[in-house]
């Protein structure tokens, strides 16, 4: 019967938690092919901001989309609170760089590891996403 009880509670926060992260007014569309969040960029990026917008651009935006917004049924926008600092770290994007990652918030499946990203250009656009994060109230 306990096991029952764990089984059940397991399921509940899990439910849960996919309704927190899911529910309407969250403004990330269900499907689609577009772009999965909407993202103010900022009036001004930094110099090392704008260095990892461009490294962005060639090693990432293929799959995240040109600001970071995310592309439907291809790879999660950064710019998402689940993607804050104090819940994925600026060293949790460079493991995903270097190492890959296994899906654990979405559905998008694994991503592979960047292997031709310099360490100078990762924490550029680690820098990237944190202004343009900053700009959108992530932080």
């Amino acid at each position: 019967m306990r096991l029952f009880w764990i089984a059940a509670l397991t399921v509940l926060v899990t439910g849960g938690a996919w309704w927190v992260l899911n529910r309407p007014g969250t403004g990330i569309p269900a499907a689609g092919g577009q772009a999965l969040a909407v993202v103010t960029m900022p009036a001004t990026l930094s110099a090392e901001a704008r260095a990892g917008q461009q490294a962005f651009a060639r090693n990432c935006a293929s799959c995240h989309g040109n600001d970071a917004e995310g592309k439907a049924g291809v790879a999660p926008p950064l710019i998402h609170k689940i993607y804050e600092p104090g819940h994925h770290s600026d060293t949790a994007f460079v493991m995903a760089a270097r190492s890959g990652v296994r899906a654990h918030h979405w559905t998008f499946g694994d991503m592979a590891p960047v292997p031709d990203v310099t360490d100078a250009e990762l924490a550029h656009i680690i820098r990237f996403v944190r202004e343009v994060q900053v700009a959108n109230g992530i932080m």
